[in-house]
């Protein structure tokens, strides 16, 4: 790639973003409804070749695609067409003793120039439900689809160029060095869906510009298993969780801990289930997931080695497919409990009581979720009270993700910000305060000169 050319078609591109939005059409609500009808039917059109780009990528079948990226967004979209005129109102606040007679209201308006930069494990859905907040918020958009899913990034270049004024949203695809080209200018808004490590040299070239992020990473997310726990729903759910996509999700299960009572039923059942889901061999099964490339695939082989395997372990380099594999007697220490798996692994590791797995977990980084398998509301309460994470879910795993009246996003380590729904329009929306006085009543309270009013003061600033 010309390096110099690049950075001037940015450059370019981004001037032309700006003088776009700076004609206020971007803000009216007409077109913000036309563009996200526009979207919707556009992903409708592509459905059928978007699903091959999933497929050719990682293997995704048919049905994962669509429920995970496809219909996911597309059910996001419609929540946005129904909500966002109620949303766009301004919001009445109630005024204080101090500020009568007055309104006060605030007025959510877009911030302007969006940057939204997706990865490559669910490299459609991660891209477009941002970019379904932006363009409710009423902003112009730079997408940077990611590089290893490049026939996905394809489809998405494609589509956006054939529904949307490049003046509106445009696309860039490539490597490390357009990323590199990309957070070498300034934006109003950045978000940035990806590792830890890339979300930190995104807020370092953010804050050249003083430019407010959204930071959605990952950490290894727990899994407590109580000895109270149905078993059965237990090891269906984590199993489900732990090989959608074949472990490559940011909310996957990391690490089970389970009480030292029920571990080996828990993982005889979690044996049962994997087969009952993918057969007796799962790298010959049509709809189970190939990792993302050749480095990742050689890291997660490598992470099996330093563990006992209990079940599974084979894997298969001309397709990069690695089979669910447990791993018992897991340590602290050992090198699956150091980052993030992204993979088809289950590190198991058995507590005693719960106070023992609570301890566990904050002795770690808090994680973008976190679950819990239990019968007791009282257990329930204790463990969410004394914990931190993202989010999370009660005898289930990753379902929070779905409902769009729920944030979605990290804390601490784990990230920054928040979307999904009304979020996702608050998120790329900047809340401006607005106080309206009236004229006619004027206390002369706060003019100089100040003598004798002190005590007057003391009595309205209660």
């Amino acid at each position: 790639m010309n390096h110099k050319i690049e950075n001037d078609q940015i450059a370019g591109t981004l001037s032309a973003h700006r003088e776009f939005f700076s004609t206020h059409i971007t803000k009216e609500y007409a077109f913000r409804i036309d563009n996200l009808v526009k979207l919707k039917k556009a992903i409708s059109r592509y459905e059928k070749k978007l699903s091959e780009s999933l497929k050719k990528d990682l293997n995704k079948s048919p049905f994962e695609a669509y429920i995970t990226e496809i219909g996911f967004v597309q059910e996001e979209i419609s929540y946005h067409i129904h909500h966002l005129k109620k949303w766009m109102k301004p919001e009445r606040i109630r005024t204080d003793l101090v500020n009568f007679h007055s309104r006060s209201y605030i007025l959510r308006e877009p911030f302007g120039l969006v940057l939204i930069m997706s990865p490559w494990n669910y490299p459609f859905q991660l891209l477009f439900d941002p970019l379904v907040g932006a363009i409710s918020a009423g902003n112009c958009m730079v997408l940077k689809p990611a590089h290893y899913s490049e026939h996905t990034s394809a489809t998405i270049r494609e589509l956006v160029s054939e529904t949307f004024d490049p003046r509106y949203i445009s696309v860039f695809t490539g490597g490390r060095d357009v990323i590199q080209e990309l957070l070498g200018h300034r934006y109003d808004y950045i978000f940035f869906t990806g590792s830890a490590y890339l979300g930190k040299i995104v807020m370092e070239k953010a804050s050249k510009f003083l430019t407010p992020v959204s930071l959605e990473l990952g950490g290894k997310s727990p899994c407590i298993v109580e000895d109270d726990a149905d078993l059965d729903v237990a090891a269906r759910r984590l199993t489900f969780g732990k090989l959608l996509n074949s472990g490559q999700t940011c909310i996957a299960p990391d690490y089970i801990l389970v009480n030292k009572k029920v571990k080996k039923e828990l993982v005889e059942r979690i044996k049962k289930c994997i087969v009952s889901s993918y057969g007796a061999n799962p790298l010959e099964h049509p709809d189970y997931g190939r990792i993302i490339n050749n480095d990742q695939f050689e890291k997660l082989s490598a992470l099996i080695k330093t563990g006992e395997v209990i079940f599974g372990g084979e894997v298969r380099k001309q397709d990069r497919c690695i089979s669910p594999t447990i791993l018992d007697n897991v340590r602290p220490e050992d090198p699956i409990m150091q980052d993030e798996i992204f993979g088809p692994i289950f590190p198991i590791m058995e507590y005693g009581d719960i106070d023992e797995a609570i301890s566990f977990v904050n002795s770690r980084e808090k994680p973008l979720a976190f679950y819990l398998f239990t019968s007791s509301r009282k257990k329930e309460k204790m463990v969410f009270s004394r914990t931190s994470s993202g989010g999370g879910c009660v005898n289930d795993t990753m379902l929070h993700l779905t409902n769009p009246r729920l944030p979605f996003g990290g804390v601490g380590y784990s990230g920054m910000g928040m979307y999904h729904g009304k979020h996702s329009f608050d998120t790329f929306s900047h809340h401006r305060s607005i106080l309206a006085k009236s004229t006619w009543l004027d206390v002369p309270l706060r003019y100089p000169p100040y003598r004798g009013k002190l005590g007057i003061a003391r009595k309205v600033f209660k």
